[in-house]
């Protein structure tokens, strides 16, 4: 499901970028990786249970996801000075293109193997997280570069 809403971020970024006019060779931007953020609430006394999970497995899928080639970098950011209805942490990835859904089907056979994991397990997994893990939502950015003069 998540390949599917990155998919449909990537067309309408496509569109909002390609969309426009013909206009002159002279926008100084272009455009460059994707940033993937999700936004994570965590319920008071399971913090040390979801950074052990962040630390084990989610780091160990994002160095196989980084070793593919797949992406290019990836950091957990801790929302220091919290406010009311933010976040706890931010998980960002960062990847040079947005797989579309036949390949992105590929990637999760192959993180399974490598896991050896199914997606039933998988979910199951997710959804024990899901009793002190919220995901209260996520963006799809791409960093704009200036285009060289």
């Amino acid at each position: 499901m998540k390949a599917y809403r990155i998919a449909a971020c990537a067309a309408l970024a496509l569109v909002m970028f390609t969309g426009r006019p013909a206009r002159a060779d002279d926008y100084p931007l272009k455009g460059g990786e994707y940033i993937d953020i999700a936004m994570i609430t965590v319920d008071d006394g399971h913090n040390l249970d979801y950074a052990r999970f962040l630390a084990d497995m989610w780091r160990k899928q994002q160095d196989f996801a980084w070793k593919q080639g797949w992406i290019t970098g990836y950091e957990v950011d801790a929302n220091v000075d919290k406010r009311p209805g933010e976040p706890d942490l931010y998980l960002i990835r960062r990847m040079k293109m947005i797989p579309d859904g036949a390949e992105q089907e590929r990637r999760n056979d192959a993180f399974n193997a490598y896991v050896k994991s199914t997606d039933a397990q998988m979910e199951a997994a997710s959804g024990e997280r899901a009793k002190y893990r919220h995901v209260m939502g996520s963006m799809l950015l791409q960093k704009m570069e200036f285009k060289d003069k």
